[in-house]
């Protein structure tokens, strides 16, 4: 039975799907596994070497004593070598979702319950005013 990233490299289909950046980045999470798969991100391959972001510095340097391994799974996965190195990069901060502190802004007028109609309405009341 053939995996399915060396059917690909084979079949006639849209370059999109066939891209060897594409083809690698979809290969990452089967190659590394489940528990890596979840702390890193491959995010680009820049000639022959991908680019994988990870969570913190302790992650990038366990996962440099694993590089050779990985290349290995990498290489079964997507049934050629377009990957001669492993990059791993510590992943910027994300910030979080953050809540409102009010439901509407303050100064909303009581009986308009829509922001955008409550703000053209005081609009139109600072317009009559001057």
């Amino acid at each position: 039975m053939e995996r399915a990233g060396r059917l690909i490299g084979k079949m006639k289909v849209s370059p999109g799907l066939t891209d060897p950046e594409t083809r690698v980045r979809m290969a990452w999470p089967v190659a590394a596994g489940k528990k890596i798969a979840l702390k890193t991100r491959a995010t680009g391959l820049v000639r022959g070497t991908l680019v994988v972001e990870v969570e913190d510095i302790v992650w990038q340097r366990q996962l440099n004593t694993l590089r050779h391994f990985l290349l290995r799974n990498l290489h079964k996965e997507v049934g050629e070598v377009l990957v001669t190195e492993i990059d791993f990069r510590p992943m910027p901060r994300r910030l979080a979702p953050q809540r409102a502190e009010t439901a509407r802004p303050a100064g909303a007028i009581e009986g308009i319950r829509d922001p955008v109609l409550g703000m053209l309405y005081q609009q139109s009341k600072k317009k009559e005013m001057a």
